[in-house]
């Protein structure tokens, strides 16, 4: 099947997950398939399902816990655009990026409790840092949707 031409596709709607522990730090790990790119949880939501609930199955299936009380929201949708390049590579060319409602949850558990060996592992390492640092190891086309959720959750990232 060819894929519909670029601009003609729809946005895959998703999650978004800025975790923050005890000490106000945030979570975030470097993916498999693209060297030294960092990035927050994330992923698609599933048909009927409430995007709160995506929030915690995401968690679960990316770093092996979902030890975390949600604590904001964003005011809507966020959106990116795929490179060109990339759109014809993920999800089978159907979509041209992601619109994501995004969730900042306080993380309940202990780091022990952090496992990326999961089933279908996306992450090869993972750390707390400051969220206001984060944006800077951001793939460029998914910088400006950083920059926009971290500015919009950086006052809840302070210490429990």
């Amino acid at each position: 099947m060819t894929p519909l031409p670029y601009h003609d596709r729809p946005y895959r709607p998703g999650i978004g997950l800025v975790l923050l522990n005890p000490a106000g730090l945030a979570f975030v790990a470097r993916r498999l398939d693209t060297p030294d790119s960092w990035q927050f949880p994330q992923g698609g939501i599933d048909e009927g399902e409430a995007p709160e609930v995506t929030t915690l199955r995401e968690m679960k299936e990316e770093i092996g816990t979902d030890a975390a009380r949600i604590i904001g929201r964003t005011a809507g949708w966020v959106s990116y655009d795929l490179p060109v390049e990339l759109a014809d590579r993920c999800w089978k060319g159907k979509y041209r990026g992601q619109k994501q409602i995004w969730f900042c949850a306080r993380f309940t558990g202990t780091d022990a409790e952090i496992d990326l060996a999961t089933e279908h592992p996306e992450f090869d390492a993972w750390r707390w840092i400051p969220l206001a640092e984060v944006p800077d190891l951001i793939v460029p086309f998914k910088r400006p949707l950083y920059d926009q959720v971290v500015a919009e959750f950086l006052p809840l990232a302070v210490p429990a």
